[in-house]
C-alpha cells in the first residue's frame, strides 16, 4: 500500500506492507535511492505493518520495487503502473 502526503515542493511517499509477508526484512529500491538495497528499510509501525517514508521531489515518475529476504523483489500492487520488471510511481 502507498500513503501519499503532497508538500509544496516534495512528495511524501509511505511504503506500507503487512508485518509479515514476505517474512524478514524489506525495503523499497528505486531510482530514488539509486537502487541500494537497505537504504529505506520498512519498520514496524503501532498498527502492526511495516513501513517508511521516502521524500520524493516535487512532479516526476519513478521507478521501484521491494526487495526481501532471500534476494526476493517483487511489486506494488497499488502502484501507480508497471514498466514491466518493475512498479511506477508518479508524484
Amino acid at each position: 500500500m502507498l500513503e501519499r502526503k503532497q508538500l509544496k515542493d516534495r512528495t511524501d511517499v509511505t511504503f506500507v506492507l503487512s508485518a509479515d509477508t514476505p517474512p524478514g526484512p524489506v525495503s523499497v529500491v528505486g531510482d530514488f535511492n539509486d537502487w541500494k538495497p537497505g537504504t529505506h528499510t520498512l519498520e514496524p509501525r503501532k498498527d502492526g505493518r511495516r513501513a517508511v517514508t521516502v521524500a520524493l521531489p516535487g512532479k516526476g515518475v519513478h521507478s521501484f520495487r521491494y526487495l526481501a529476504a532471500g534476494d526476493y523483489w517483487f511489486n506494488e500492487d497499488q502502484a501507480d503502473g508497471h514498466d514491466g520488471t518493475n512498479s511506477r510511481l508518479h508524484t
